[in-house]
């Protein structure tokens, strides 16, 4: 996709509705609330034969300070910068304003391209505004509907020869190479895990302003997502591509998560949602803390719902730089980690500083050691050896006299690992015998902090050769007396 297209204009003039109906997708947020969109978002857009990067952009607003204002503003300009053409959107139905007469100017200075859209354009209440906008000096304006879908093919028809020309211009510009792509190709054997084709998912969820977008940012080395002293300032659920010390990741900067009490805004539980959603994409999840409060009762709730998908959990508490007895603290978080977090036992903690930096090697390490344990496959073989030295070491119970056989133990999944055991009487086995049995997994098999999965099945009676014996008399009985 050669071509990049940023989505600039005042808030709730339709930005987002036409960027999801670009990425065929309901990516971005949509609520008739201004102001929603705050961060940059990218996606894959598609117009008939046309593949292009598209730039979901925060409205632009009339403010140069440091306010929460200027900061969407500066991202946006940003996006302006990055962008190989601009589509300025303008409220048909509103008409120009002096807010889109300045931008509009801004445009014209910043964009090498930039192409007018008359958004909310169907009917005939549109009409001045699409006439209005034609003062602005940028051309014959398109009349688009983002919701409606109207307006689609005039946008092809703008944008094509652009990305004809671009493309062509980047042809021009590419270095020549003599790489033979036969002998570029991978290695013979098995394919690495993690590719740039399929890189590693990584969620970072927590608590508002526990510094998920700051830490994301320090990753990346450049400003990328919006932050700030606010609570709850990130909505979306951003997910950017990266190459973090050599592994492709994509990582997704979600919603600070109140206590479900708390949310009673529709944005906010639209965010909440989004943040979810990324969860259950993720492979890994990094559940950020405060260090000056971490595990609260939401940090708990949160860490367990990662625990519940399935999903590869590491801990990193934010914020070490300002702790002044680090030792002592540290040893209370871990053994708060150990006691209010069981399910997780293991499970890498790793201190870090999204300001300074500093712990960001580990945090790496750390997910790739979550992410390596969640993939293990254990063979058969060892996994029934295992199982019986456990049984020898503490045989299971014996409800109403009848011992419950555990026969035999195979690995059925990965990502996270499930195993089953096959056994007489599953449903009266004890969950505290169970856990014994995942607890011993985690400790034998190095399979520290992982979700583990276990099912009891019966094997019911599976003798293929019962009641073959009495069949096969009677029916060579039948036979001899047929011939007699």
């Amino acid at each position: 996709m050669s071509l990049t297209l940023a989505i600039v204009g005042r808030p709730n003039v339709g930005k987002s509705t036409l960027f999801n109906r670009l990425v065929g997708k309901r990516l971005a947020l949509v609520d008739d609330q201004p102001g929603v969109t705050r961060d940059l978002r990218e996606g894959e857009g598609r117009l008939g034969d046309l593949r292009f990067t598209v730039i979901d952009t925060a409205g632009l607003e009339d403010a140069t300070d440091d306010s929460l204002q200027g900061r969407m503003r500066r991202l946006t300009e940003r996006a302006v910068d990055m962008a190989d053409v601009c589509l300025f959107m303008i409220d048909a139905r509103t008409g120009v304003t002096p807010t889109d007469e300045l931008f509009a100017e801004i445009l014209r200075k910043r964009s090498k391209h930039v192409i007018l859209a008359a958004n909310k354009a169907e009917g005939a209440a549109a009409d001045a505004g699409v006439l209005e906008a034609y003062g602005l000096g940028l051309g014959e304006p398109i009349r688009l509907s983002g919701e409606h879908g109207e307006g689609m093919t005039d946008l092809y028809a703008a944008l094509m020869p652009l990305a004809d020309a671009i493309e062509e211009k980047q042809a021009e510009d590419a270095p020549e190479t003599d790489i033979d792509l036969d002998e570029a190709g991978e290695t013979e054997g098995e394919a690495p895990a993690i590719t740039a084709a399929k890189p590693l998912q990584v969620a970072v969820v927590g608590r508002p302003n526990a510094g998920k977008s700051t830490l994301i940012n320090k990753i990346l080395g450049e400003d990328r997502l919006l932050t700030g002293p606010e609570a709850g300032i990130t909505r979306d659920a951003i997910s950017l591509r990266i190459d973090w010390n050599g592994t492709p990741m994509r990582i997704f900067d979600t919603a600070g998560m109140r206590k479900k009490a708390k949310v009673q805004e529709k944005l906010e539980k639209l965010s909440v949602s989004d943040g979810l959603r990324a969860v259950k994409f993720a492979e890994v999840v990094v559940v950020l803390l405060d260090a000056a409060i971490p595990f609260e009762q939401q940090d708990l709730r949160i860490a367990d719902l990662a625990e519940r998908e399935g999903r590869a959990v590491v801990i990193a508490v934010n914020k070490w730089d300002v702790e002044e007895a680090k030792q002592e603290k540290l040893r209370d978080l871990k053994a708060q980690f150990e006691r209010l977090l069981p399910q997780l036992r293991g499970a890498p903690l790793v201190t870090v500083s999204a300001k300074t930096g500093r712990g960001l090697d580990r945090l790496h390490e750390a997910i790739l050691r979550a992410h390596e344990v969640w993939n293990r496959r254990i063979p058969t073989a060892a996994l029934n050896r295992w199982l019986t030295a456990m049984l020898e070491q503490h045989p299971p119970p014996a409800p109403q006299g009848r011992r419950i056989k555990l026969r035999y133990m195979t690995q059925a999944k990965t990502r996270p690992p499930g195993f089953v055991v096959m056994c007489s009487h599953p449903d009266k086995m004890p969950a505290s015998y169970s856990r014994y049995l995942v607890n011993g997994l985690r400790d034998d098999f190095d399979m520290p902090g992982t979700p583990i999965r276990l099912t009891l099945r019966g094997q019911g009676d599976k003798n293929p050769y019962k009641g073959r014996r009495k069949k096969n008399a009677g029916a060579l009985a039948k036979h001899l007396r047929g011939r007699a």
